[in-house]
């Protein structure tokens, strides 16, 4: 790859991690091509240098902020894999993810936001929630396969909702209570 190619991958990624971060941020109508790119460093007419649409750029921050968790986890020397449901819950479930939702879990931070995209960032949600859904049954106990996968269902979407009510109390000894009832009951699936 070529200098200027090299450089141009890398302006995108910088575009991509910057839409990711301010788009759990602020939701997906929260920040402008404009003040995004302006974010990024660079001006608003190199958008279209690297995206065809801004639904384009929503799917791809989208795309890479389901990653990030898996990243970030490697980076620590954590193999996601060798996680406990205890272990996610810990994580997952705590006042560092309430109080930090650019570094978080879209599916806390967009729900209603992905719902009402377009079909590209929809299909990237809809593969998050598979993989979400099948990491956590390979951690829930069960006589079979659909109970394992049904309680994985339960406990994401408690996971996730949890840190967005959490993240709606004003009242720190409730949004505490709410990211702990949680985290005891989901870190319990594997029992």
């Amino acid at each position: 790859m070529g200098r200027s190619q090299l450089e141009k991958q890398k302006t995108h990624e910088k575009i991509v991690e910057t839409a990711s971060r301010r788009l759990r941020e602020a939701g997906l109508d929260g920040i402008g091509v404009a003040d995004l790119m302006k974010e990024a460093g660079l001006t608003v007419g190199g958008f279209y240098k690297h995206f065809a649409s801004r639904e384009d750029l929503v799917a791809e921050a989208i795309q890479s902020a389901f990653d990030s968790w898996g990243r970030k986890l490697e980076a620590e020397g954590i193999k996601p894999a060798e996680m406990t449901a205890a272990d996610i819950a810990e994580r997952y479930l705590s006042t560092c993810h309430r109080d930090n939702p650019g570094e978080g879990c879209p599916f806390a931070a967009l729900t209603s936001d992905i719902s009402r995209s377009g079909e590209k960032a929809r299909a990237i949600a809809t593969d998050g929630l598979m993989r979400n859904f099948a990491g956590l049954a390979s951690k829930a106990a069960g006589a079979d396969e659909g109970e394992r996968r049904r309680k994985a269902i339960m406990a994401f979407a408690m996971m996730a909702g949890g840190v967005g009510l959490a993240r709606i109390s004003s009242d720190e000894a409730l949004s505490a209570e709410i990211l702990e009832t949680v985290r005891d009951f989901v870190g319990g699936i594997d029992k």
